[in-house]
């Protein structure tokens, strides 16, 4: 698992890379001290796990969160318990408080991993070919892992650390983050709605300004993420 660590805090920061070094099957390939100099790396890179200071020179640990189109699984580390809340809107794994202990790092290490291996996605090269069709998801629920079409999901809703993958006749609930399956579902069949939701773009029926219609069930529409969607909902790839 490669890491890449951003922390202005020199202290911090070689603790950081000395817990990393410790716990076998992680790699640091990055540190940085500033957000600035870390984003183009991130940009144009595969990153499996970023450790994020949110107080940064220049621009915030959120402010670079926000601006990356494809984010990796993120740990915060911080000495301040205010951006908690702000954290978790932006699906981070977890949000350690300095000084952090091994023993605190190596539970978000673990939480990291259960993340990771609680669903697997094998998603076509084009999807815009009829491949779409076969494409699927594998989904753990309890100790099995479920093959789910994706032409059959209707929507995904958030949990907090679980999703809920809801089809025509069957829901899965599996240990996972709504931002992680955003990213690897195919962007034109596949839109963010709101912060708990991500809808098939073919099974919308309906649209208002405040909310979506997948058959008779209504979703909300995040202010957040309307502008984006309604811009889908207006393209080729939904009729009404």
């Amino acid at each position: 698992m490669n890491c890449v660590i951003i922390e202005d805090e020199p202290l911090a920061l070689n603790l950081l890379e000395s817990y990393v070094r410790q716990v076998e099957g992680l790699t640091l390939i990055r540190s940085y001290t500033n957000a600035v100099d870390a984003f183009t790396f991130l940009q144009s890179k595969t990153v499996d796990l970023l450790f994020l200071d949110i107080e940064l020179p220049q621009i915030s640990g959120l402010e670079l969160l926000k601006s990356l189109k494809n984010r990796p699984p993120v740990i915060m580390t911080t000495a301040y318990r205010d951006y908690a809340v702000d954290a978790y809107d932006l699906d981070v794994v977890d949000y350690l408080l300095k000084p952090v202990t091994f023993e605190r790092f190596l539970r978000s290490i673990s939480k990291v991993y259960q993340g990771s291996q609680s669903a697997s996605v094998e998603v076509p090269a084009n999807p815009l070919t009829n491949d779409f069709d076969r494409a699927y998801i594998f989904l753990r629920e309890d100790r099995e892992m479920v093959k789910v079409y994706l032409k059959d999901i209707l929507y995904i809703e958030s949990l907090r650390d679980y999703v809920r993958v809801k089809t025509h006749d069957r829901q899965i609930v599996t240990y996972q983050k709504i931002s992680y399956l955003e990213q690897k579902l195919p962007e034109n069949k596949f839109i963010r709605i709101h912060r708990s939701f991500l809808v098939a773009i073919e099974k919308v029926t309906a649209f208002t300004p405040l909310s979506v219609l997948i058959g008779e069930k209504a979703l909300p529409l995040g202010r957040n993420y309307k502008q984006q969607a309604l811009k889908a909902f207006h393209s080729d790839n939904v009729m009404f």
